[in-house]
C-alpha cells in the first residue's frame, strides 16, 4: 500500500461516522504496523559479530592484569609455580639417598675383587704329581668363600651400578642447581626480597657440595682413593643437610598455601 492510499484513507476517517471509523482506524494501524523494517536472523548474526570481540576486548587487551590479579609477575608467583621448588627438592632428597645407595654399592663391588686377590693368594701351591702334573686338590673352605664372592661380584657388576650412579648424579647436579637457584628466584618475586637464614644457608651450601662432588669425579675416575673418600664426605655431608632443611622447608610451604592463591 502506498502513501497516497494512505491519505486517501485518513480523509476518508475524518468524513465518516465514528462506527464506520473504527474498522479503517485498525486498518491504518496494521498497515503502518507492516511497514517496519524487517530484521532478518542474518542482522542479527551480523549484530552479534560486531559485538563479541568488544566482550572479548577487556580479556585481550588487559590480560596480563587479570592473570596476575594485581601481581606484577602473574602466574609465576602464583601457587602452583611456589610449590614446585618444595616439591622436586623432595623428589632429590630422596634421589640423593638412591644414588648414595648405588655409590657405596659400587664401591663394595670394587672391594670384592681386592678380597677376591687376596683370598687367592692365600691358597696353597699346587703339588705336583711324579709325572710332573699338578695334583688337583680337595675344595677347601677358601675356595668356597672365594667362589662365592665371585658370583656376588658377577652379580653386582651385572647391575651396571657405576651407571646408574652417574646418571642419578648428573640428575642432581643438574635438576638440584637449577631448582634450587628457582626458589630463591620465585622467594623474591613474590616478597621483593630474600630471607637470610637456617634454610637458605643450607640450601646454598647443599648447591656447593653438588658442585664439588661433582668436580672430584675426573680423579675418582683415575683411581685416587683420596678424591673418592671426599665425593663420599661430601655427599654424606649434602644429604644431613638435606634432611635437617626439610622442618624449614614445610614452613615455608605453609606460608605459601597462606600467602599465595592458585594458580
Amino acid at each position: 500500500m502506498t502513501s497516497t492510499s494512505l491519505r486517501l484513507d485518513a480523509v476518508r476517517l475524518s468524513t465518516t461516522p465514528a462506527s464506520i471509523a473504527r474498522p479503517l482506524v485498525r486498518r491504518i494501524t496494521t498497515v503502518k504496523a507492516s511497514a517496519k523494517p524487517n530484521v532478518t536472523s542474518q542482522d542479527l548474526v551480523s549484530k552479534a559479530m560486531v559485538g563479541f570481540p568488544a566482550l572479548l576486548a577487556p580479556l585481550i587487551l588487559d590480560s596480563s592484569a587479570a592473570l596476575a590479579q594485581n601481581r606484577e609477575y602473574g602466574i609465576i608467583e602464583g601457587q602452583i609455580f611456589s610449590l614446585m621448588h618444595p616439591a622436586i627438592m623432595f623428589f632429590l632428597f630422596g634421589s640423593s639417598v638412591y644414588a648414595g645407595y648405588l655409590g657405596f654399592q659400587w664401591r663394595h663391588t670394587r672391594e670384592l675383587a681386592t678380597q677376591i686377590k687376596d683370598l687367592k693368594s692365600q691358597k696353597a701351591p699346587a703339588t705336583v704329581g711324579a709325572d710332573g702334573q699338578p695334583v688337583a686338590a680337595p675344595p677347601s673352605p677358601l675356595d668356597r668363600q672365594i667362589s662365592e664372592l665371585e658370583k656376588e661380584r658377577k652379580e653386582l657388576i651385572g647391575q651396571r651400578l657405576n651407571e646408574k650412579h652417574n646418571n642419578w648424579g648428573s640428575l642432581l647436579l643438574g635438576l638440584g642447581v637449577l631448582i634450587a637457584i628457582s626458589g630463591g628466584l620465585n622467594t623474591f618475586l613474590r616478597t621483593g626480597k630474600l630471607f637470610p637464614g637456617p634454610h637458605l644457608y643450607a640450601g646454598a651450601a647443599i648447591v656447593v657440595l653438588w658442585a664439588l662432588a661433582a668436580a672430584l669425579v675426573p680423579s675418582m675416575q683415575k683411581g685416587n682413593e683420596t678424591a673418592r673418600s671426599l665425593h663420599i664426605a661430601f655427599n654424606t655431608l649434602n644429604i644431613l643437610l638435606f634432611a635437617w632443611q626439610i622442618p624449614t622447608g614445610l614452613e615455608i610451604v605453609g606460608k605459601v598455601f597462606q600467602f599465595t592463591t592458585l594458580p
